[in-house]
């Protein structure tokens, strides 16, 4: 997921994909320590788009801060 279509996001949609993402970073979190974890790279890519959606929401935040 691009940085594009997280600022095209809702802030609904925002809470609703980290929730997501966060519980798949649980289950590759458990498969990579039981040894299942097929697809490694994956682990960085969720984290980063967790990441990214972080970002936009306190980016969000802070605008709506500076705007009152």
């Amino acid at each position: 997921m691009q940085a594009v279509d997280v600022r095209a996001m809702s802030d609904d949609q925002l809470k609703d994909e980290l929730l997501k993402l966060k519980k798949e970073q649980f289950n590759l979190r458990f498969q990579q320590a039981s040894g299942q974890l097929q697809n490694t790279a994956r682990v960085k890519t969720v984290r980063r788009t967790i990441a990214r959606i972080q970002t936009v929401q306190a980016e969000r935040t802070a605008q709506a801060g500076q705007g009152s």
